[in-house]
């Protein structure tokens, strides 16, 4: 089973020390968020020179803030630096994070996500391009020189997103989605527009939370803090809705390792073709909690 880690640690040296972990460990892949050391490319760029096998990845950087070609020249600055590639994941965030603390509008998402989309996509093809817009526009007759293959994700959970995934990038990268909302919305979708554009089967990387643990309502109570943040939001919720949560807490696979291991396995079943997973530690010893569910990871990707 591929299974990839969500970076999580403030601390760069716990980042590396982790990463070279897993790659001991044979897990596929490290996903930083948009806050990880406050740009993720930079620890990026430093954990890829540790380590030589594991996938290094963005789950997500956002898009409205950082112009497509400021940000494939970020991607071409990491594969340089580390002399692999890198996988980098996309996604237009939320209203709340863009335009009520950036300032910058978010009236059309989507349509701002496909034209992103369409841009990024030409540049890590190192492809000439001339394109103008309702949102994006540039014009780039001198082609970025990529070292090596950097291949493009979305973060996709709407039908038009889902579409542009398909028609456009490698794959999407899943959030609080369980295997009934892949089977029944997500993979039909994206795999029916790469097979319309005539792309490879694209990749689903879903992320979940999952800890082993004896109780788990104590898991689900300690994720009410997170859940009280991501809950409101509509991009999420709309996951939430489909999948029949009330709350993100309630998404947690959370149980024996054998119940989580069945879980797992059912999002693959449903489509996914690999998992990234947070590790929710919980009780009053989270140190055993997180040992026991790293353990029980350890024995899928052996």
């Amino acid at each position: 089973m591929r299974i990839g880690l969500a970076a999580t640690s403030p601390d760069l040296e716990e980042l590396i020390t982790q990463a070279k972990g897993m790659e001991a460990d044979g897990f596929s892949s490290l996903w930083f968020g948009y806050g990880i050391q406050h740009d993720p490319i930079a620890a990026m760029a430093v954990i890829g020179r540790e380590t030589t096998t594991l996938e290094l990845g963005t789950s997500v950087l956002q898009t409205y803030p950082c112009h497509p070609l400021l940000q494939a020249n970020r991607a071409a600055s990491v594969v340089s630096a580390i002399g692999r590639g890198m996988t980098l994941g996309i996604g237009p965030s939320h209203k709340e994070l863009i335009e009520d603390v950036c300032g910058i509008p978010y009236d059309h998402p989507g349509r701002s996500t496909e034209e992103y989309t369409q841009i990024l996509a030409q540049l890590l093809r190192g492809e000439r391009v001339d394109f103008d817009g309702d949102d994006w526009t540039l014009h780039l007759d001198d082609p970025i020189a990529l070292a090596h293959r950097v291949p493009l994700m979305l973060s996709a959970m709407s039908p038009r997103l889902l579409r542009i995934a398909g028609e456009l990038t490698d794959g999407t990268i899943t959030f609080l989605a369980r295997a009934n909302t892949l089977e029944s919305h997500i993979v039909p979708r994206i795999r029916a527009a790469a097979d319309a554009a005539g792309r490879p089967e694209p990749r689903i990387v879903v992320g979940v939370s999952v800890a082993v643990h004896d109780d788990p309502s104590e898991v689900r109570a300690a994720m009410v803090r997170r859940a009280a943040i991501v809950d409101p939001l509509p991009n999420y919720r709309r996951v939430l809705d489909m999948g029949g949560f009330d709350s993100a807490a309630d998404t947690v696979i959370t149980g024996d390792a054998a119940y989580v291991k069945r879980e797992l396995q059912n999002l693959l079943d449903a489509g996914a073709t690999e998992v990234w997973t947070g590790i929710t530690a919980a009780g009053d010893d989270p140190a055993t909690s997180r040992r026991r569910t790293m353990d029980t990871l350890r024995e899928l990707v052996a």
